[in-house]
């Protein structure tokens, strides 16, 4: 085991340990609590608790009651407890467990014969000072816990079991490390991540908004956001035109028997939304794009000679996603894919996975993503297709990658019903990964739907199927676009580019014949005209993060030039108008990532 696993591993025993102590200074804090499940998490743990109702009405936790938690959560671990593994009958554990209906419930599920496994943290004179199910592993001993080394972060509302008709628990979030330098980087990570959140940068910068009222889940673009996207979608257009992709369009809405087809409706049907009756047939509204791609292709017959067929669309589709797990652009219920599909022979398959990891790796490159990982996803339990056929195709997908010299690591079970795929995953300024790129072969929906080709040898085969998708969709996309960069774009997809800022009121026409000029050569440009001051100016352009500000007073006027503030306080030497614009436009037809 590397030093990298062996020290993630003792941090989880850490955190698991810490959330055991937590339930322990809950319970005794706050006495007729019961407590549901406390498991570690990536960078902490939680627990979800059930309070008794409080005699006012009001909300039995609230953040104000974390320190007082944390304080006896101290004096636990300097207590210096053990941590005591002990193996009990179903019957022992069910009267031990008597009064929490939470643990009844895991208790009566488990075979009647089958030993159970229970901590219990032991004070140092042997006394059991609290127990509760769990497999482990924990430390041995409180005294492996730095007090100083933990933090309660967060309560939030969770469902029993995720079921949202079952009771709605207490969730407590902490993170607990090694040391008080550990601790104290994280939180100073998590002050960057509240800087770079999408949700308030995405406010602040009038991009995008929610409407609850309206439909959870759906976005609506403002003007600057719709900036962005059209510049992104033009780029998306241009990239797959030059690497022989074709553009499609197709509908929003379709007979519920291609679902049905495809299979999707079997596995999938509780993330579509409910069919609406159309001439006494059901349509639904479409969750994905595949089958309608697919129709074109059965639109006539088709030779070898034809193939590869590379077909992209941006659609837009929608899928039912629960309110509690939607977040922002992250998590949401309508989206538009970055959707291609790839028809080809079996001879060409390889080639053509090759090309496509190329062209996501390239992509990604020119949005400032260097950081890329492969992950191969294989056969998972609940799957159609022969083993054989999984097998090859399986092979095939990790000799494209092998071939492409990327660094990969197995998802065993993590591919679709209908075929294995490959994964990229790319890190972000702040070292977070984000899943995005899914190339997945499907050598399912040819069959369902007897697509063919006619061969060299005059015989009818079935064509290979390859679902792929770059950015994986545009608003989750958007969103972590957003947290890359702080808002801080890049000058080619920036909302606003330029501003122009004159110096006094006398110099607004001047500022016009810039901004105007400016226009003619396609330039996103705001001429700020207001009669505020000039340093309040820069201000408020520096926190709308426009990359270039043009500030122009009597020298610029009388020399037909501009002075160049860059949003980070940098200045450029002065330019003419036309010599401005011939850098800016190369930073945007170059798309540089740098001002």
């Amino acid at each position: 085991m590397s030093d990298e696993k062996k020290n993630q591993e003792r941090l989880a025993f850490i955190r698991h340990s810490v959330s055991h102590v937590m339930a322990q200074a809950v319970t005794r804090l706050f006495p007729g609590t019961k407590v549901a499940i406390g498991p570690s998490i990536e960078n902490g743990f939680y627990y979800d608790f059930q309070f008794p109702p409080s005699a006012d009405g009001k909300a039995p936790l609230v953040e104000e009651d974390l320190p007082a938690i944390e304080a006896e959560m101290k004096r636990i671990i300097d207590s210096k407890q053990d941590f005591v593994q002990i193996e009990l009958s179903r019957d022992e554990t069910l009267k031990r467990f008597a009064d929490e209906p939470f643990k009844t419930e895991l208790i009566n599920e488990l075979p009647a014969d089958t030993p159970i496994i229970i901590y219990e943290n032991r004070d140092a004179g042997g006394a059991i000072q609290w127990a509760d199910l769990c497999r482990g592993p924990h430390v041995a001993n409180t005294r492996e816990i730095n007090s100083a080394a933990f933090k309660l972060m967060s309560i939030a509302g969770a469902y029993w079991r995720g079921d949202e008709n079952r009771p709605m628990l207490t969730r407590i979030y902490g993170t607990a490390w090694e040391t008080p330098k550990d601790l104290k980087a994280y939180l100073s990570f998590l002050e960057e991540v509240e800087k770079r959140d999408h949700r308030r940068l995405g406010k602040e910068l009038d991009l995008y908004s929610i409407h609850e009222e309206a439909g959870a889940g759906l976005i609506y673009w403002h003007p600057n956001g719709g900036r962005m996207r059209v510049a992104i979608e033009n780029f998306w257009r241009t990239l797959h035109y030059r690497n022989g992709y074709e553009i499609l369009y197709t509908p929003h809405i379709g007979k519920s028997w291609l679902w049905e087809t495809s299979g999707h409706l079997g596995y999938y049907k509780g993330n579509m939304y409910s069919p609406m009756e159309i001439d006494n047939q059901d349509y639904i509204i479409k969750p994905m794009n595949c089958p309608f791609h697919i129709m074109i292709y059965k639109n006539k017959g088709r030779s070898y000679r034809d193939l590869p067929l590379r077909w992209a669309e941006l659609g837009t589709v929608y899928r039912y996603e629960r309110s509690g797990v939607l977040h922002g652009l992250l998590r949401v219920r309508g989206f538009t894919q970055d959707d291609a599909h790839i028809f080809c022979t079996p001879d060409q398959i390889e080639g053509e996975i090759r090309e496509v990891l190329r062209f996501s790796l390239h992509l990604w490159k020119v949005f400032g993503f260097k950081d890329i990982k492969a992950y191969l996803a294989t056969k998972p339990a609940d799957s159609v297709g022969e083993q054989s056929r999984w097998d090859t195709a399986l092979e095939s997908l990790r000799k494209a990658i092998t071939a492409e010299g990327l660094d990969y690591e197995m998802d065993e079970g993590g591919g679709a019903f209908y075929g294995p795929k490959i994964d990229l995953k790319i890190k972000d300024a702040l070292g977070r990964e984000w899943q995005m790129t899914t190339i997945q072969f499907d050598f399912n929906e040819p069959e369902r739907f007897d697509m063919t080709f006619v061969d060299a040898d005059g015989q009818h085969k079935r064509p290979y199927m390859v679902h792929r998708a770059l950015l994986g969709s545009l608003e989750r996309f958007f969103g972590v676009l957003i947290e890359h960069f702080g808002g801080a774009f890049p000058a080619w997809i920036a909302p606003e580019q330029v501003a122009v800022i004159p110096v006094a009121e006398g110099f607004n026409e001047y500022a016009k014949k810039i901004t105007a000029e400016l226009k003619a050569r396609d330039l996103r440009v705001t001429a700020e005209l207001d009669d505020g001051r000039l340093n309040a100016k820069i201000r408020e352009c520096q926190n709308r993060k426009i990359p270039y500000m043009l500030v122009v007073g009597q020298r610029e006027a009388d020399e037909g030039t501009v002075s160049i503030r860059l949003r980070d306080g940098r200045q450029l030497p002065a330019m003419k108008i036309a010599e401005f614009a011939d850098y800016a436009i190369n930073k945007v037809n170059t798309q540089d990532l740098e001002l």
